[in-house]
């Protein structure tokens, strides 16, 4: 004789026990930002006890959701997790997902393509890091009709985005070198597609106008004979293999304006490593104000971003594109967070 087998619980039964209505126990499972810690935790455990467990797939197929954020990089997941910076973003992402219930995933390229990666990820919204307008994996998100908020980038209008004060960051750094009487100065920057400084854009190009704006207070420019830029990898490894040529100068700097915090922990350790002090011999400021650079021997002059808080911002934005999911005007806010000039140990004025 066959046994018949439990029927199953549904959220129907859920409801019932709970007193709640069937949309509060979707909302529960689904986007519990919009009932109270109290209700959610109450339908929750009403559906352990019932012994009830959602089926993820069957559950996407109805919603037509995931649950899940991402965050598009254009580097591996071991370059990404390399850089400080990354984690402080995704901390602040993090926390907004822990409000709504969401799971947060990193997109790195598929197969060296960040346009494949974008068409398999299964997410309901994105944030994108370190890609343009123009690429094509935003059209790619555009074509899905998969939400998004971009990070450091022009975004044109109709594009939500959240962005620093660049040109202001990179135009205290440098007047803090020059009003500490440096003129023989190095700009390690990271690398840019262009191959002239003229054409760079976006984050990049923001912060030259700002040294360009600090050096002109000095009648100086980015042609004056005591200004180098050099390009570099964004990393420790980037700082270090900067300075070989740095040092090769003549006359040799006498400051090093890092446009990341990574670089400058490079310049740093290579400059130690030829036995030179920091900052009697040689001036370092950095550029995002990382956890590590206020704990670095010496401790690191920077520019403070505030990481966490860019982070969160743009994964609120992000909610709010889902919540309003439908309406006729999407979200398209510009925000700009301010920075701050953190003055520590790295910087000296000059000695003559």
């Amino acid at each position: 004789m066959k046994r018949n087998s439990p029927r199953r619980v549904t959220i129907k039964d859920i409801a019932l026990h709970a007193g709640v209505s069937k949309t509060a126990v979707s909302f529960a499972f689904n986007m519990p930002g919009r009932l109270s810690e109290v209700t959610t935790h109450k339908i929750l455990r009403v559906a352990r006890e019932l012994g009830y467990t959602p089926n993820p797939i069957a559950r996407s197929l109805n919603t037509r959701r995931t649950n899940a954020l991402g965050i598009i990089v254009p580097q591996d997941i071991p370059d990404v997790l390399q850089n400080p910076f990354f984690p402080a973003l995704m901390r602040g992402v993090g926390q907004v997902c822990k409000h709504e219930g969401m799971s947060l995933m990193i997109v790195p390229p598929m197969r060296g393509s960040v346009v494949d990666a974008t068409y398999a990820a299964l997410i309901d919204g994105c944030i994108i890091s370190g890609l343009e307008p123009d690429d094509e994996a935003v059209h790619a998100l555009k074509q899905r009709g998969v939400p998004f908020v971009m990070l450091d980038t022009d975004p044109p209008n109709g594009i939500a985005a959240v962005n620093i004060d660049d040109f202001e960051g990179a135009r205290m750094a440098m007047q803090h070198l020059l009003d500490l009487g440096h003129r023989h100065i190095a700009i390690a920057t990271f690398q840019s597609k262009t191959v002239r400084v003229e054409d760079y854009t976006g984050t990049i190009g923001h912060r030259f106008n700002g040294i360009r704006a600090a050096l002109k207070t000095r009648r100086l420019s980015l042609k004056s004979p005591g200004i180098h830029m050099w390009e570099c990898s964004c990393n420790v490894a980037g700082g270090i293999e900067i300075m070989a040529r740095i040092m090769k100068q003549t006359p040799r700097p006498t400051a090093v304006l890092a446009l990341a915090d990574v670089i400058a922990y490079g310049v740093i350790e290579a400059t130690r490593a030829r036995g030179l002090r920091i900052p009697e011999d040689l001036s370092v400021i950095g550029f995002d104000d990382l956890d590590t650079s206020s704990l670095i021997q010496p401790t690191l002059t920077t520019v403070r971003q505030p990481i966490v808080e860019k982070g969160r911002r743009a994964a609120e934005m992000l909610m709010a594109m889902l919540h309003r999911s439908g309406e006729e005007h999407p979200l398209t806010e510009h925000v700009v967070l301010p920075v701050e000039l953190m003055v520590r140990e790295s910087t000296a004025p000059l000695h003559h």
